[in-house]
């Protein structure tokens, strides 16, 4: 089973944190990240992409991703 996820968070080191944990996990970035003002808390927004293959199990979309 192929899995996707899209971390997002504030332009500081608890994103970065996010992303490393993630790829700690066993994660992959896919694609580039992806940058942007938030108008409503008037800060800068990080995105990225991340796959993970997970062999053995089916997907349900009960499933937290997290946990995978």
């Amino acid at each position: 089973m192929k899995l996707y996820r899209f971390l997002t968070g504030p332009d500081d080191a608890t994103f970065c944190h996010k992303v490393t944990a993630a790829l700690n996990q066993g994660w992959t970035l896919h694609g580039p990240p992806t940058y942007a003002f938030n108008a409503d808390t008037q800060h800068m927004q990080c995105g990225q992409a991340v796959v993970k293959e997970v062999a053995g199990k089916d997907y349900h979309p009960d499933m937290k991703l997290s946990e995978q």
